[in-house]
């Protein structure tokens, strides 16, 4: 990144943007409860119109698939045993799972499921656009998404002459993006499918799991805007709080103490282990309690994402496994084998870790084409190039399993230069990067959208010269798509 101190566009301008952005809700909440806009790009991100409409044809599959896998019990506790004997936090969420699927106790799965998924993408100048990784639990940010399409469409009408300085082509058309509504869209038809379910005559309600003092809140509060103006009452709720304030209504009704009944759960919360740790608990077993919250939850009929069942379905192992397997296999989960193959065109290349391919690995690979992941989601969890083979030699052969080497992606770089507006302050970037993140919706295996289950797009650009590009925990800055035929 080039860090001259010259200002490329007028500092009045970037003020104008600043202030467009924390006007519109698109920051982050500071420990001092002031607002910092989010990072952005100036103008947006170019893309080839076929490779989009190749993504958006090929997201409902991925979806109807995931969403199929995530309900094929027996096929989870089968095919994810030994990575959660690799990983305690899957390890625990396998326990939950089979707690909640198994015949021969109480338990009974009544909650409905909620697909609410992005599955984030990158344009690889050679292989084309394959997937990265699937979120199905806290995929977050589709306001945001929105907003940033909306940002640059601003740019385009109030300060054409600097948005025509700095996009890739001026010809180019903005990409509609309706992720924010779309996203509220699906969760209000779950909403008012489960109070129709009870004939209950009160606003459906809407439950948000979040953590404890986290700055992304006002993402989260787009979207309970939305979905309040469609009519769906919001309130916001940690682990630890819902430890003490569920109950159990008649005919498996879930009940918030002082709000009443709850039609949808969303998780913003509950991908790592801390997100169930609470020391005032003075737990022997550590997350037991509120991991048992999460599990009673389940159990009641309310529209969930995600399910564990979803988190497990979206795992990097479960990926590899989709990956790997011949596309006829993909029938158990209705696809057509046209189908399986559109969805195996945008899935890039895994491998398992075990001696065989450690020894592959280290003697014959071209390591640059690959990356090391483990399980974690959001940055800090993927080691690159020649740093793997030492991580490889660290790893106990109890732990291979929690791990997975994936065909390393290299996105066409931004061919002008960007400005990156971060605290106020500008940046040109020269080679900047792009992931795509498509949502989809569905409810109880249907799509739930306006577009056949999609729900809009996220894009996160980066230098390619860093390999963490989150907007949080990265290099990374918000942007939008513009089309080229």
């Amino acid at each position: 990144m080039n860090t001259e101190q010259k200002s490329f566009v007028s500092q009045q301008i970037i003020e104008d943007a600043c202030e467009w952005a924390i006007m519109h809700g698109v920051a982050f909440r500071q420990a001092d409860n002031t607002a910092r806009h989010c990072p952005f790009s100036i103008a947006p991100m170019t893309i080839e119109r076929e490779v989009y409409q190749h993504l958006l044809t090929v997201m409902p599959l991925i979806t109807k698939l995931i969403n199929n896998v995530s309900e094929d019990h027996d096929f989870l506790q089968a095919s994810l045993g030994h990575m959660a004997k690799a990983d305690p936090f899957f390890g625990r969420l396998m326990s939950l799972h089979s707690t909640l699927h198994n015949d021969v106790n109480n338990y009974t799965a009544a909650r409905k499921p909620l697909l609410l998924m992005r599955t984030d993408f990158m344009d690889d100048r050679n292989h084309g656009a394959k997937v990265i990784e699937f979120n199905g639990i806290a995929a977050g940010m589709g306001p945001f998404g929105q907003r940033a399409t909306e940002f640059h469409l601003f740019m385009k009408n109030q300060w054409p002459d600097t948005y025509n300085q700095w996009i890739e082509d001026p010809s180019a058309t903005s990409a509609d993006n309706h992720g924010l509504e779309q996203l509220a869209y699906g969760i209000a038809i779950a909403a008012r499918a489960v109070n129709s379910d009870f004939n209950d005559q009160s606003k459906p309600t809407f439950l948000m799991v979040v953590q404890k003092n986290e700055d992304n809140v006002y993402d989260q509060h787009l979207l309970e805007v939305e979905l309040q103006k469609q009519g769906v009452r919001t309130v916001r709720r940690t682990f630890e709080q819902l430890s003490t304030q569920l109950s159990s209504g008649e005919n498996k009704r879930l009940l918030l103490d002082n709000v009443g009944a709850i039609d949808v759960v969303y998780l913003r919360a509950g991908y790592q282990y801390e997100d169930y740790f609470s020391p005032e608990l003075n737990e022997s077993e550590c997350c037991h309690t509120l991991s048992q919250t999460r599990l009673l939850i389940e159990q009641h009929h309310v529209a969930v994402n995600a399910t564990i069942s979803q988190q497990l379905a979206t795992s990097k192992t479960m990926q590899m496994r989709l990956t790997m397997m011949p596309e006829a296999e993909y029938s158990r989960w209705g696809l057509t084998l046209e189908e399986a193959t559109l969805v195996k065109s945008v899935l890039a290349d895994m491998k398992p870790v075990n001696n065989e391919t450690i020894t592959w690995f280290n003697s014959e690979a071209k390591q640059e084409e690959w990356v090391l992941k483990n399980q974690g989601e959001g940055g800090g969890h993927c080691v690159f190039g020649q740093d793997i083979s030492a991580k490889l030699s660290q790893l106990m052969s109890e732990e291979y399993d929690a791990w997975a080497l994936m065909q390393r992606l290299y996105p066409h770089e931004r061919e002008t230069p960007t400005i990156a507006v971060r605290d106020g302050e500008q940046t040109i970037v020269n080679d900047l990067v792009s992931e795509i993140g498509l949502f989809t919706a569905y409810y109880n295996g249907n799509p739930v959208t306006e577009f056949e289950g999609y729900a809009g797009y996220l894009i996160r650009s980066k230098p390619a010269s860093e390999n963490e590009g989150g907007i949080h925990s990265g290099k990374g800055i918000l942007d939008s798509l513009v089309l080229i035929d």
